[in-house]
């Protein structure tokens, strides 16, 4: 963590923003930049909740597409396969989560990153 308490990750699609870690829980923010998005992707154990803060997500979840904007919240239950993508524009979100960050299975990447 930095003095102010803000982890910054730096992501292929764009970074994080870790501003709480704890034992039962983790707060980020996520930012998917234009033209970018994340793995095809599951958790063994993992649970998340997030919120679209700024501009247009394109969101798989499960089998199921959409494109959602400012205010719209979903759940991410372990398991569930899912993708976040910014086809037009930065995309802000804010994750909580369960605590198990290295828990990624990934299926597809455009990055070539593997497995988890």
């Amino acid at each position: 963590m930095t003095e102010h308490g803000v982890e910054r990750v730096h992501k292929p699609w764009g970074h994080e923003l870790i501003f709480a870690r704890a034992k039962t829980y983790v707060g980020k923010i996520l930012v998917i930049e234009k033209g970018r998005r994340l793995s095809l992707q599951f958790h063994r154990k993992k649970h998340e909740s997030l919120m679209v803060l700024r501009g247009r997500l394109k969101l798989l979840l499960g089998k199921k597409t959409s494109t959602v904007g400012p205010g719209a919240t979903f759940t991410i239950p372990p398991k569930t396969i899912h993708r976040f993508e910014a086809p037009q524009g930065r995309v802000t979100l804010i994750e909580v989560s369960t605590p198990e960050l290295w828990d990624v299975v990934r299926l597809q990447d455009d990055y070539g990153r593997r497995g988890k």
